[in-house]
C-alpha cells in the first residue's frame, strides 16, 4: 500500500482562516495569501511515490469548488472534531497500514525533497518530525506501528512548546527522526520574512 500524505487545511475562504495574520496585514492580504500557499502546497505535495489527501475542515467544505487552489482531482476527507491534536491522531489512525505524513498548508518553502526525505526516514524510524521556527512543527510522521497508537495530548498547541510536548506524549522507546527547519506564515511579521528569502 502506498504511503499517505495528508494535508490539513482550513478552507479558503475570507475571513475563516489565518486571522492572526488578516489582523496584521488585512483580511484581503491573508486571503490572497492563504490561497496562494495551499495551492503552491497542493502542487508541491503530489507525487507518484505516495498518495496525497486534502484534510478538510470545516467538514460541509469537502466538495466545495476553489478552482485554482484546491485541485479538483485531488482526494479529500474531513479532518473532523476535536482540537488539532484529536483531528491528527484521528488521520493518522485511519491512514495507519501504509506509512503516513500530515503536513500544513502554510509552507512558502516546501519542497518536495523535504517529503521524500519524511517518507525515508519511516523505513528505519517510527516517528518523524519537521520542526517549525516557531516551536511547532510543518510535519507529523508515523510509521504503521506507531501510526495505530497515535495520541497527541496533552499539547499546548500553537505555542514555543509545541514540538517538545508531542515528543512528551511520544512513548520512550520510539525512534525519532527531524526533517530541516521550516517557517510557517502565521503573522505579518513571518509573511514579512518569507518575502525577504
Amino acid at each position: 500500500m502506498r504511503p499517505k500524505l495528508l494535508i490539513f487545511a482550513k478552507s479558503p475562504r475570507m475571513g475563516l482562516a489565518k486571522t492572526r495574520l488578516a489582523r496584521g496585514v488585512g483580511m484581503v492580504a491573508a486571503w490572497r495569501t492563504k490561497r496562494r500557499l495551499d495551492a503552491l502546497t497542493c502542487r508541491v505535495a503530489r507525487s507518484s511515490r505516495w498518495e496525497t489527501l486534502l484534510a478538510v475542515a470545516p467538514q460541509q467544505d469537502l466538495a466545495a469548488s476553489f478552482p485554482g487552489v484546491w485541485p479538483a482531482n485531488l482526494r479529500r476527507v474531513g479532518q473532523g472534531q476535536g482540537d488539532l491534536g484529536q483531528r491528527m491522531a484521528r488521520g493518522l489512525i485511519r491512514f495507519s497500514r501504509a506509512p503516513v505524513c500530515i503536513i500544513g498548508s502554510d509552507l512558502p518553502d516546501l519542497k518536495r525533497s523535504d517529503l521524500v526525505a519524511a517518507f525515508r526516514a519511516l523505513t528505519h524510524a517510527d516517528v518523524v518530525l519537521g520542526p517549525a521556527t516557531d516551536g511547532g512543527y510543518w510535519l507529523i510522521g508515523m510509521a504503521p506501528r506507531a501510526a495505530r497508537r497515535a495520541q497527541l495530548a496533552p499539547v499546548r498547541w500553537s505555542s514555543p512548546h509545541t514540538l517538545a510536548d508531542t515528543l512528551a506524549c511520544l512513548p520512550a522507546q520510539w525512534r525519532v527522526v527531524f526533517l530541516r527547519e521550516l517557517e510557517d506564515i502565521d503573522d505579518a511579521a513571518s509573511l514579512k520574512r518569507s518575502t525577504q528569502r
